[in-house]
């Protein structure tokens, strides 16, 4: 391993632990606010970033292994996260239209996603240099995922902000199936790269 390699390498490791940091404390507050305003969506935002910490620890492990190592295993870990997050947030959010389920307005969970595009959205970029440059699949996978927290941090203003100003609940668990969709597109990415990531290696 080269000195630029293991600098990129130690990077991000470094941005790992920060989402894992971030994503502990954004948990616990959007899973509390969701609880407490029924919003399907935020509490999917919660599980999202306890999903989030998942998958930077498994990335935190993978590069403890080199810079390259493991990777298809690490996909197919991030993959997995992926999907699940998308799977329960799918199921939720159809019976809260079905059931005609109403969140009452979380001015916290405004504001919270609010600071958690400010944090989230260099943090991503700077993964996803980060992953380029040192031509690791998994890093990038789990920059992906961030993205998807970004995406779902927008979806989730837009709902609850519709709600609170105009009483549409139905935005909320709406919302939720858009980020649901782009969780398992990127669920089904990753699991993809991991085969030919693999394939790779055996030529």
């Amino acid at each position: 391993m080269t000195g630029r390699d293991e600098a990129l390498r130690r990077r991000a490791q470094r941005l790992a632990w920060l989402i894992i940091g971030w994503d502990v404390i954004e948990g616990a507050v959007a899973v509390t606010a969701g609880l407490i305003a029924g919003s399907i969506a935020l509490v999917g935002f919660g599980i999202d970033s306890t999903i989030e910490v998942f998958a930077a620890a498994v990335i935190v492990w993978q590069l403890r292994g080199g810079a390259r190592a493991r990777q298809a295993s690490a996909l197919r870990l991030i993959a997995g996260s992926f999907l699940a997050l998308s799977g329960y947030v799918t199921y939720k959010s159809i019976s809260d239209l079905i059931d005609g389920e109403r969140p009452d307005a979380s001015l916290v969970g405004i504001a919270l996603n609010v600071v958690a595009l400010a944090v989230m959205i260099p943090v991503a970029v700077a993964q996803r240099r980060t992953a380029r440059a040192l031509d690791n699949q998994a890093v990038f996978a789990q920059s992906q995922e961030t993205w998807v927290s970004n995406y779902l941090s927008v979806s989730l203003l837009v709902g609850l902000g519709l709600n609170a100003a105009l009483g549409w609940w139905w935005a909320d668990p709406v919302a939720a199936l858009v980020v649901a969709g782009v969780a398992a597109k990127a669920g089904i990415d990753a699991w993809r790269e991991s085969r030919e990531y693999q394939r790779e290696q055996r030529r």
